[in-house]
């Protein structure tokens, strides 16, 4: 894998025309592709029916996925959710802006149109300097699923938006590669105890130090959430998990078979789950771009550090029939 992208500062934040133009389009209804730290978004006024409806179309997305509002700063919660919990507010103070989506009752003026038909909202404020620089100027919350057509590798460069969508999305941010790399820890705070939804690269461990009681995975009366589906984040070309001790054995009898394989193996530059995570998807877009019959993914380490990733990889692979 590739090395990390830079850190980003001020000089991803788009000039005083960019930014009136961008404002404009959002307003008017229309789409924007727009970077935060985790994926690129796909964004559209939060509270405009007809944008939000343009935005399941362009994804193919089905109607009852819920969809992220990303907001400006975090006063702007009561806007968007009610009955808000203690916890979130001190989740928000110590996490904000990052890579942690809350899951609260919406506010009874939000169109069940962005929950997916339900009575919940998922809430965020991005770590991204050019995201926050356009929801500041727009003043409202943007919905902004992945850039990616539905179920798809997400997007982690402005060049990825482009190819999924092409001139269907003219307006397309680029604020450098994602320094995140993987989607945001969804966490439901309408459940007693709160529950982990869809890990992400958040530190859990200072999770619980605010929240001793949490619990991972959905239950039977959890909420629906992005990217929870079992196939999700998956390249074009089936890809399996492979153990580290089976990998070459996998590669030669499905070489034999006549197919061709790429593989994505964890190499001496693999430091850390979150150097993997950086560049997962961008890899695996890479490996789907260069042809072939089937992508192998040597398995991570099974340590807590790698759960987000296992959960991207296992969704990835789910549609793949082996043998």
């Amino acid at each position: 894998m590739p090395d990390s992208p830079p850190a980003l500062g001020r000089e991803w934040l788009l000039t005083e025309q960019d930014l009136a133009a961008t404002v404009s389009e959002l307003r008017a209804g229309g789409l924007v592709g727009l970077p935060t730290e985790t994926v690129y978004g796909l964004a559209a006024d939060a509270a405009n029916e007809a944008a939000v409806s343009k935005i399941f179309a362009l994804k193919g997305r089905p109607a009852d996925h819920p969809l992220i509002v990303h907001i400006a700063a975090p006063e702007h919660l009561q806007l968007w959710a009610s009955a808000l919990p203690s916890a979130a507010w001190e989740l928000a103070e110590r996490f904000w802006p990052g890579p942690l989506t809350m899951i609260l009752h919406k506010h009874p003026r939000v169109s069940t149109l962005v929950t997916g038909g339900q009575q919940t909202i998922g809430l965020r404020i991005p770590a991204h300097p050019m995201a926050l620089q356009v929801l500041h100027a727009f003043g409202g919350g943007l919905a902004a699923p992945s850039a990616n057509r539905f179920g798809h590798v997400s997007p982690t460069t402005a060049q990825h938006v482009r190819d999924e969508f092409g001139a269907g999305l003219p307006r397309v941010l680029d604020g450098g590669a994602c320094q995140v790399g993987l989607e945001s820890t969804i966490l439901d705070l309408t459940q007693t105890p709160p529950r982990v939804l869809r890990p992400g690269m958040l530190d859990l461990q200072a999770v619980r130090a605010l929240l001793p009681g949490l619990q991972f995975g959905a239950i039977a009366r959890s909420p629906r959430v992005s990217g929870a589906l079992a196939s999700h984040y998956a390249p074009r070309t089936p890809a399996e998990l492979v153990a580290s001790e089976q990998l070459q054995a996998r590669a030669a009898e499905l070489q034999a078979e006549g197919m061709q394989v790429q593989i994505l193996g964890l190499d001496a530059e693999v430091r850390s789950a979150k150097h993997y995570a950086t560049q997962l998807y961008r890899t695996l877009r890479a490996l789907d771009q260069a042809g072939g019959d089937r992508i192998l993914i040597e398995m991570p380490p099974e340590d807590g550090a790698w759960l987000a990733v296992w959960d991207r990889l296992q969704r990835a692979v789910a549609n793949t029939r082996q043998g």
